[in-house]
């Protein structure tokens, strides 16, 4: 694909997406499909063992007392890497690192200092979201503010760190928050300006689809459900997949008996409308903390001989959903976590039947998994040559104490009790059967920061300081380096000027690697 045909897909959120291109990653996954796989060759199984340092550039923040941490996945387009953390946004050089410039606007508000997932790129100008809520457009080339618009009130303790996702003249957001009681939402703005077009509730309204599943208007009102993860979507359905988070009060179902629709869901909304077109529930009235904002990626599969458009799931509660992405309808559902122990089995529509027994008590509950989830928000990769769905794993159980029994209990009504000896696993599933196809168990707990898989037959991901590449196919380790912190994103990859990079960042420091051309002789 040429940058002009690509400038092209930007603005028209055309089929030219549905596959990552080479010369760039322009989005957040890289394609609209959320698979995370590059179809670049030029480093792979065969050459990976030669993959070293081509440069490493280490940023700064405009802010005191706070550290930078690059948890966005930066994008890449012609020649320059665009990536954000926290009230930050850098334009580096996509061949040396050099910055080229950064924009900074302190966010105001008392909220929790977490990461930003980074930006989105429409033509010549570039989107994000600021930790107190407003969407941001800057000038691709210079770093210079466009526009600033207010979506959400941080009074009310609102906290966004989504990447947005551009579909033809729309920037979709989303808001952010946890234990707060509030409400949650999805949000459509112009490009050019910054006006709303359209805003879907998360939790629906009296009188609304959905509604019957929350015991009062109050209940639903505040029942919260943050999609804080971007979505990923089907140009030839026109259909924009996104994963909700958690209801709300955390932990504590006494208030809201019923499904609570529609968080912790996958939902479809119609892009250019807003409205909901199928939802399939991953945890129906969860009291865990189990949001499943995790990515929905599209599958272009073989189920039963046919060929199918699936959207599959590794969700937080320990279960791997694949879905008719065109319907909503459950393919397939099954455990990821030999250790799960919070439900008795799926029902006839492929839905997880939550155990009374497991919700947190005052005197404790043993659950698997823990809090934090089988899996997280590092996102995931698909890869079409070899069929499998990759993701991190963690086996683990967690002591549930509900600390608000009250009838309306609010906020973060329970506290969790870890219980150590966790197993963390890179886990590779045949999204066909939803069984691994192989497992590689981590010496130290702790999963994958993102994973990326390319033709080349290559897995990379990280784990603590190490960046590894695996053979794609058995889970075999070519290659690993180390750096200085921990890693913080998902790797991503792209070809300039002939070479292929790999990038990832740590800390506050991005890195990139490309194969080592050997000095000349005599």
């Amino acid at each position: 694909m040429t940058v002009r045909n690509l400038i092209t897909a930007l603005l028209m959120g055309s089929s030219l997406l549905a596959q990552t291109p080479d010369e760039a990653w322009p989005t957040y996954n890289g394609d609209y499909s959320g698979r995370r796989f590059s179809g670049l060759t030029q480093v792979n199984t065969g050459n990976v063992e030669k993959l070293a340092l081509a440069w490493a550039t280490k940023v700064t923040s405009g802010a005191t007392g706070y550290g930078v941490r690059i948890s966005a996945t930066p994008l890449m387009l012609e020649g320059v890497l665009y990536f954000t953390s926290l009230d930050n946004v850098w334009a580096v050089d996509a061949r040396s690192g050099r910055e080229i410039w950064r924009y900074y606007r302190e966010a105001k508000g008392d909220m929790p200092r977490t990461g930003n997932r980074g930006v989105a790129l429409y033509g010549k100008w570039l989107y994000f979201v600021t930790l107190d809520n407003n969407l941001v457009s800057l000038d691709a080339a210079t770093g210079k503010q466009r526009f600033l618009v207010q979506f959400a009130d941080p009074k009310q303790l609102f906290f966004s760190t989504v990447a947005p996702v551009v579909i033809r003249n729309h920037v979709i957001i989303a808001t952010g928050g946890d234990s707060l009681d509030i409400p949650a939402y999805i949000e459509a703005h112009d490009p050019e300006t910054g006006a709303l077009q359209w805003k879907w509730r998360v939790t629906p309204a009296k009188g609304e689809p959905g509604f019957e599943t929350w015991p009062s208007e109050y209940a639903a009102a505040s029942g919260g459900g943050h999609p804080w993860i971007s979505g990923t979507y089907d140009p030839e359905l026109n259909l924009y997949y996104v994963g909700t988070g958690n209801p709300d009060p955390v932990g504590a179902g006494q208030s809201r008996k019923g499904d609570n629709l529609y968080t912790c869901s996958i939902v479809a909304l119609n892009p250019d409308t807003g409205k909901l077109v199928w939802h399939f529930q991953v945890s129906p009235h969860d009291t865990h903390d189990w949001d499943a904002v995790q990515t929905p990626v599209l599958i272009d599969g073989v189920i039963d001989g046919k060929p199918r458009k699936l959207v599959a799931q590794a969700g937080r509660n320990g279960y791997f959903t694949v879905l008719d992405r065109t319907t909503g309808k459950n393919v397939l559902t099954t455990r990821m976590l030999p250790t799960l122990n919070w439900s008795k089995g799926v029902n006839s529509a492929g839905q997880p039947i939550p155990d009374p027994a497991k919700e947190p008590q005052p005197d404790g509950t043993l659950v698997s998994p823990p809090t934090s989830g089988a899996t997280n928000w590092p996102p995931p990769s698909f890869s079409p040559q070899t069929g499998l769905f990759y993701v991190g794993t963690n086996e683990g159980f967690s002591l549930y104490y509900l600390t608000d029994p009250d009838q309306q209990p609010q906020g973060f009504a329970f506290r969790e009790a870890g219980l150590g000896g966790n197993k963390s696993a890179l886990v590779a599933i045949d999204y066909r059967t939803g069984e691994p196809a192989w497992k590689h168990y981590w010496r130290a707990p702790g999963g994958p920061n993102g994973i990326l898989t390319t033709a080349g037959n290559l897995l990379f991901t990280g784990h603590g300081s190490y960046l590894i590449g695996f053979d794609a196919t058995t889970g075999k380790t070519l290659w690993h380096t180390t750096m200085a912190n921990a890693l913080t994103n998902g790797p991503l990859t792209y070809l300039l000027d002939g070479k292929q990079y790999v990038i990832v960042g740590a800390g506050d420091t991005l890195y990139a690697y490309a194969l080592h051309a050997p000095k000349p002789g005599p």
